[in-house]
């Protein structure tokens, strides 16, 4: 990334969205006994893991996390990975999280698992929601909307030593 990149969100802010997020999955699942967080790897991964460390201080239900992997400019070139087994899925409310949703093109590819499941619920959560729709995915939860170009560039650096959103 280039030296010309605009924070969007310093650190404070992103846990700030993060925690509001928790809340709100909670509010939308108060009557639910356990529910699955499947972040998207690499980046939506680690939102999931910052989510259910959120939840499991507000939420009296049980967090299951989950890691699922596919190539992103690819999608179906490769395996779509989910590392926990398919089964243990069935009628649980999903929440599918990533860390911008931009076309909704990872996303979409990324439903492949749940598409033959008993599934309570799907729901997806994004810290960054761009807007700039080709596939029919919207965000239940989201940090923030942004009015971009698509030639923009948006990087989410959620990891031990800093945690910020940024632009060029």
């Amino acid at each position: 990334m280039s030296d010309q990149r605009n924070i969007i969100l310093n650190e404070e802010q992103v846990l700030q969205k993060i925690k509001r997020m928790a809340y709100q999955i909670w509010e939308h699942n108060l009557n639910e006994k356990s529910i699955v967080l499947v972040g998207i790897y690499q980046q939506g991964y680690h939102l999931a893991s910052l989510l259910a460390k959120e939840l499991e201080e507000v939420a009296p239900f049980q967090v299951i996390l989950a890691k699922l992997e596919l190539d992103k400019e690819k999608p179906l070139s490769g395996a779509i990975v989910l590392d926990i087994p398919e089964n243990k899925l069935d009628n649980k409310a999903i929440v599918l999280i990533d860390d911008v949703l931009n076309t909704g093109k990872t996303m979409a590819y990324s439903l492949k698992p749940f598409l033959n499941r008993r599934l309570k619920k799907l729901e997806t959560a994004v810290l960054i929601n761009r807007s700039h729709k080709l596939f029919p995915i919207s965000a239940n939860y989201q940090g923030i909307e942004l009015a971009t170009t698509i030639r923009e560039h948006i990087e989410v650096v959620l990891d031990k030593n800093k945690k910020f959103a940024a632009f060029n």
